[in-house]
């Protein structure tokens, strides 16, 4: 009976945390179908007296939403591709090859992690000009991929780690190479990890904002979702509906990615801390 009583107590505390926990997202989601009248007058209430549509209608439309998603979808999908290479074969690098300094360089990589995101904007900024890159997808995709992605390092690094030798071993008796060994029997095993690595990158490039800000100040027209949000902020007065509804949309790629991919997600990070 105590034991009952106690599971009872303890899953109504967590439904009411999950209640609170969810809210906001609640919130937004029911403003979007509201007037600007009446989100200003409702509260914390989160029904809305009638579905207002239009507010997505002046989102995709007549703040150029629809634009501004393209601009995001290519940028986010080039940047984790980039970023998964890049990380994945420097984790194998650190993970599998023994060589004078590996310690060294791990230590550093890590000690970069330390290094607020904000600190290196100005330079960033001033390589992207002198390469003739400002006011350029292809500028905000190289910057968005620069960095030391640390994190994605270590989880690769950590996971091919763990892959036993005699793989290689038998991998070289057949005459695979290095980069073969790796392309055709070492990287296959990593599924999970590439996933996780690949749903993280896409949540924080899809909701980047300073880059993408500073590199289409004079291009507006290249701005991603995030940075459209801006949009409904006027000198006056703020279209807090079409800012919701506008929010709302850039939301549903990120939840659908995590939703098809977080088998493999919880899948990588568990193997990558074992």
């Amino acid at each position: 009976m105590k034991n009952r009583t106690a599971m009872f107590m303890t899953h109504t505390l967590l439904i009411v945390f999950g209640i609170i926990w969810i809210y906001p997202f609640i919130w937004m989601i029911s403003s979007s179908f509201k007037t600007n009248s009446t989100f200003l007058t409702s509260g914390i209430n989160p029904l809305p007296e009638n579905i207002h549509w239009d507010n997505y209608i002046r989102a995709w439309e007549v703040a150029n939403f629809s634009g501004y998603f393209l601009n995001s979808v290519i940028i986010t999908l080039s940047t984790v591709l980039i970023v998964i290479t890049l990380s994945c074969l420097t984790g194998y690098a650190l993970g599998r090859v023994k060589f004078p300094g590996r310690k060294v360089i791990i230590t550093v990589v890590v000690a970069l992690m330390f290094i607020p995101s904000g600190y290196t904007i100005i330079p960033l900024y001033e390589l992207m000009k002198m390469l003739g890159l400002s006011d350029s997808l292809l500028g905000v995709i190289l910057a968005e991929s620069s960095g030391a992605h640390i994190l994605f390092i270590l989880l690769f690094a950590a996971f091919f780690s763990r892959v036993p030798q005699e793989v290689e071993d038998s991998a070289a008796i057949d005459g695979a190479g290095f980069f073969r060994t790796f392309a055709k029997i070492v990287l296959p095993t990593a599924k999970p990890v590439i996933a996780t690595a690949a749903i993280m990158q896409f949540i924080w490039t899809w909701s980047s904002f300073l880059v993408p800000l500073v590199l289409t100040l004079n291009s507006p027209e290249l701005r991603t979702l995030a940075v459209g949000m801006l949009s409904f902020v006027g000198r006056y007065q703020t279209d807090w509906t079409g800012m919701a509804a506008g929010a709302s949309i850039s939301l549903v790629p990120v939840i659908l990615i995590f939703i098809v991919m977080q088998r493999y997600f919880i899948e990588g990070i568990s193997g990558s801390v074992k």
